[in-house]
């Protein structure tokens, strides 16, 4: 999927940001996002390449003096996808004071395209603690974006993902690994699938976002238990004599679920 070029975002946006952006932004804290996208028994990882980088990176960004963290991460996750109020959950806190190598970048090149003198005292060239969060939409249905500093953005498959910058290969684990786990304490689906869905289009996408094969008459049992999936009086058509019934979610019981937890095993 081509990217688009978020045109409000110009040259000299981006070297404002880099000689005044502490003046807006919190120094030496920053978010990455781990964005996982699902389609069709499909997981994937969207990963950014910075201009002046040879890696692959996790997308993420500084935070206003004037947001809290759930609010910089809705806005970075928007900002790349172009979609909004997506499942969204804080994991992990990284800051090793190695984590990111600086004599990685070049410094040379980054002062030819900001103009700048010297990187001598910049807020950004210190260490730098990292909030990791994930997100889960559905990949057919984002629009990619990049801005003046990012090359290009993509999809890679989850068992396809390459070599990462700084310390973003451990980010991607830790988040993989808690998104497994919330699986079992949170709801998710509800912008994963249509709104009238199937059983097997449900245990589907557990299945996918686990890696894992689960019980395919126990496990939908569980979510009608819950009561968080509903059973219509409506089927769906798929050949001759298979006409499966449709379920939907109960948005009220979904959006408690969300707000209080609940337990599937």
């Amino acid at each position: 999927m081509n990217c688009l070029i978020l045109k409000m975002q110009t040259e000299e946006e981006f070297k404002d940001f880099i000689l005044n952006g502490h003046l807006h932004y919190i120094p030496n804290v920053s978010i990455d996002c781990a964005i996982f996208g699902y389609h069709e028994r499909q997981l994937k990882l969207l990963l950014i390449k910075h201009i002046n980088m040879d890696s692959w990176s996790l997308p993420g960004g500084h935070i206003k003096r004037t947001e809290t963290l759930i609010q910089a991460a809705n806005r970075n996750v928007k900002s790349r996808t172009g979609v909004e109020n997506l499942f969204l959950q804080q994991f992990k806190t990284f800051g090793d004071p190695d984590r990111i190598q600086f004599n990685k970048f070049n410094k040379k090149k980054w002062l030819e395209i900001t103009g700048l003198a010297s990187w001598e005292g910049n807020w950004l060239m210190d260490q730098t603690i990292s909030v990791g969060f994930y997100a889960i939409t559905d990949f057919s249905e984002t629009v990619l974006q990049t801005d003046v500093s990012t090359a290009t953005c993509a999809w890679f498959a989850i068992g396809s993902i390459p070599p990462l910058e700084f310390d973003h290969d451990e980010i991607v684990r830790e988040a993989l690994h808690a998104m497994r786990l919330h699986l079992y304490s949170y709801p998710i689906g509800l912008n994963l699938l249509p709104e009238k869905f199937t059983l097997s289009e449900i245990h589907m996408l557990y299945e996918t976002l686990l890696g894992k094969k689960l019980d395919i008459s126990n496990f939908p049992k569980k979510l009608i238990a819950l009561k968080l999936i509903k059973k219509l009086d409506e089927k769906r058509s798929i050949g001759a004599h298979r006409a499966p019934h449709l379920y939907s979610f109960d948005i009220e019981k979904y959006q408690l679920a969300l707000k209080e937890g609940l337990v599937l095993s």
